[in-house]
């Protein structure tokens, strides 16, 4: 079986529960969301409420095609909490904010299709 890299394509290689338990998807809703022209690629920087135990955390997503910042607002997402931070550009991205790709590659967010708790964690 093929191992996946780039989020294309094949099935990724066989993995344990314990690995799967080692990365930490909660849901958050969205607080805030500003343009990030400063970025590479079109990005939007999120602030996401991920529940009391973990707090407010900012993302930058490449969402620019399918989202509007003032239509983010309000919005629960599913993001992995427990990547180290990663510096973009100026801004500090500490979650990963999870997406599948459209029809064309494009970002599609996983969001939850009722209202649940933020910080509730994926299983």
């Amino acid at each position: 079986m093929a191992v996946q890299q780039d989020g294309k394509g094949g099935v990724s290689a066989e993995i344990s529960f314990e690995d799967f338990a080692k990365v930490d998807v909660r849901v958050g809703t969205i607080i805030d969301a500003q343009p990030f022209p400063e970025a590479r690629r079109p990005a939007i920087k999120l602030w996401v409420d991920l529940g009391e135990e973990i707090g407010v955390k900012k993302s930058s997503a490449q969402i620019t095609v399918h989202y509007d910042p003032g239509h983010l607002v309000g919005k629960q997402v599913a993001a992995v909490v427990n990547f180290p931070p990663r510096q973009i550009g100026k801004f500090m991205s500490e979650v990963l904010v999870l997406g599948f790709p459209d029809a064309e590659g494009e970002v599609v967010l996983v969001t939850a299709d009722q209202p649940v708790p933020n910080g509730g964690r994926l299983y």
